[in-house]
């Protein structure tokens, strides 16, 4: 029997806690959850889940540093659960490494469709082989990028960008293009692209502020430009 997908929850209010772990135990996942961020944080020291859900106000140790210090040797998706609406606040999150960004109330249906977009994008593995395209090499299978000689240390939700634009070299998609094919959303925050995209650029050009590989076509989207030059259309 194929083990159960694991998921690790961080909730400081008990019943948000015991509601969401339940709920997604009922859904076929291995469920622990944590009250407190420095407890989750001792234990994600021994390892990591499949996903993580992670509440962005946390006493002590913060969800945004319990965020960062698990993005820092793991590629693990994020969710974030937070009161904080705002656009500002989605940025900010999304920019200290979340891959998806959920707020308070929410519906349990939603949670679950978000957790298994993420599940799914990292567990799949689709049998296809290694592909160079520019200076850039991708391995599907082991969702692994180098930039020439050196791995690029992409977040999971940054590799699924990566390899959907790589994939369609010199195409310009739209934000709402790029939220359905990589996020899997029909509708969303467009900025969630943004930010992505400009954590992305961080890791592959040479000067994030002058990006050569992802371009940004104004008014229509970007591009992913494999050698740095745009070719011309005939």
């Amino acid at each position: 029997m194929a083990a159960r997908p694991s998921v690790v929850i961080v909730e400081d209010d008990d019943t948000v806690r015991t509601v969401v772990a339940d709920y997604l135990r009922a859904d076929g996942y291995d469920v622990v959850a944590y009250g407190d961020g420095a407890t989750a944080l001792a234990a994600l020291a021994s390892g990591v889940p499949d996903v993580l859900v992670l509440d962005r106000m946390l006493p002590g140790v913060s969800g945004d540093e319990l965020c960062h210090e698990v993005r820092s040797r793991s590629d693990v998706p994020v969710l974030m659960l937070t009161a904080r609406a705002g656009v500002d606040d989605r940025i900010d999150g999304l920019e200290r490494g979340a891959d998806d960004y959920l707020t308070k109330p929410f519906a349990m249906r939603e949670l679950q469709l978000r957790v298994r977009a993420l599940l799914r994008r990292r567990v799949r593995a689709d049998g296809s082989s290694d592909f160079s395209v520019g200076p850039f090499r991708v391995d599907p299978v082991r969702r692994r990028v180098w930039n020439g000689a050196d791995e690029v240390p992409l977040t999971a939700r940054e590799y699924d960008l990566l390899l959907h634009l790589a994939r369609h070299p010199d195409r310009v998609f739209t934000r709402d293009e790029l939220l359905h094919a990589v996020w899997g959303w029909t509708f969303g925050e467009a900025s969630t692209v943004t930010v992505h995209v400009r954590r992305l650029r961080e890791k592959i050009e040479p000067d994030p502020h002058s990006p050569v590989h992802l371009r940004t076509v104004w008014g229509a989207g970007y591009r992913f430009v494999p050698g740095g030059v745009v070719r011309a259309v005939r």
